[in-house]
């Protein structure tokens, strides 16, 4: 630690002048001198070098002061504009990671992971509207979600009737919008408030979220498109047989219960014969129609081939996938299709295997389904046949 400052040893340069002045003869004659000068002349030298010396002390002591103020002022901005930086950075980074988020899941991720860097201590929600409801993308923080669905309604503008235990929340809104049209609202807790910049990048924030989200439901729709049958609304078979694949792999993995249904419309080559292609369309829809009305929604619809359907049924037993099959039988059988004034009438033979304890082979499982139905068509047609039956009669 040291003893003597810099200011100290300027003071003591300056007593070690005045005691060289107050010792030395030639300063004393330039003194006198000057004092000789006062009386001959009538001036006052002395109090105008004093007033001088004070005026000029005090300039120094000024100037010091606003080099020291325009130092800490600078040292703010530099701290503002590091701040910035930093955010500008968390900025990037979350349309980045957006950027390469192609579905819901994977922008929630984005949005969990980055934007609680952008807000800080804060409270912070974001809520997607779907044409039913709202869904919840990022909560952070203890806050009622149905809270935060009042709040992002009337931040949209929407008129919300009041109900007991939902308050308004007084967070500052961003509402997320593209081509015009309100997706949802992302919503920052009060304190500490938000300056205008940091406003502006969760407004920037908002809108890359919302563009986000709108590419990945139209993203969702072309995935959809391109691995279902235009017609029938069911998966195609490419992207059937890898869906049986991994429910067979989770089949193993969690020692559930796996069902096939496969299934052929009866005679489907004399209804385009008798009535035209054209109704046979209509028919293929009205079965994929069917199947939609019976079926749950984990259950996975392929069309096959032609007029050939496999059904997979998940955490079903043969028994439970009987049933099933039963169920989609009559509906056909007691539904005939309309079509120009005309009742076609629709059955159709069925097939059903379940998986074996820790089955791979999904060609092995179809095998076996399709063999069922093959016996169930020669017994007669508009019927069910199980693979059980069949090794029964081999």
């Amino acid at each position: 630690m040291r003893m003597i400052s810099r200011n100290d040893l300027f003071l003591l340069l300056g007593l070690a002048i005045a005691l060289f002045a107050i010792t030395s003869r030639p300063i004393g004659r330039m003194l006198a001198y000057a004092q000789e000068v006062e009386r001959s002349m009538g001036l006052q030298l002395l109090p105008g070098l004093v007033i001088l010396a004070v005026v000029y002390v005090f300039h120094l002591v000024r100037k010091r002061h606003e080099a020291r103020e325009e130092a800490l002022t600078a040292s703010s901005e530099l701290s503002q504009a590091t701040a910035r930086a930093a955010e500008m950075e968390r900025l990037v980074e979350l349309g980045r990671a957006l950027a390469q988020s192609l579905t819901y899941e994977s922008v929630r991720a984005a949005a969990v992971g980055h934007f609680p860097k952008l807000t800080g201590e804060r409270p912070l929600w974001a809520m997607v509207r779907t044409s039913t409801h709202w869904r919840r993308l990022v909560v952070t923080g203890d806050i009622p979600l149905a809270d935060c669905e009042r709040t992002a309604q009337l931040a949209l503008g929407e008129t919300v009737l009041p109900r007991p235990g939902i308050n308004r929340r007084d967070d500052v809104t961003f509402p997320m919008i593209v081509g015009g049209e309100p997706i949802g609202v992302v919503g920052v807790g009060p304190e500490p408030p938000l300056d205008e910049e940091q406003r502006g990048v969760m407004a920037a924030a908002a809108a890359m979220l919302a563009v986000s989200l709108k590419n990945a439901e139209l993203f969702q729709v072309v995935h959809e498109n391109s691995v279902r049958d235009s017609l029938t609304g069911c998966f195609n078979r490419k992207h059937a047989m890898e869906v049986i694949d991994g429910e067979l792999r989770r089949s193993r993995r969690s020692h559930l219960p796996l069902s096939l249904i496969m299934f052929d419309l009866d005679h489907f080559k004399q209804i385009n014969d008798s009535y035209g292609h054209l109704c046979g369309d209509a028919v293929l829809a009205d079965v994929g129609q069917r199947m939609n009305a019976v079926l749950r929604g984990s259950d996975v619809k392929c069309r096959y081939g032609g007029e050939e359907f496999l059904i997979l049924l998940p955490d079903t037993t043969p028994a439970g996938a009987r049933r099933v099959a039963d169920l989609l039988r009559t509906k056909l059988e007691e539904s005939p299709v309309h079509w120009n004034s005309v009742e076609v009438p629709v059955t159709a033979s069925f097939g059903l295997t379940g998986a074996l304890p820790g089955e791979l082979d999904v060609k092995a499982l179809i095998g076996r389904a399709d063999a069922a139905l093959y016996r169930a068509k020669q017994t007669g047609r508009n019927r069910i046949c199980t693979a059980e039956e069949v090794e029964a009669l081999a």
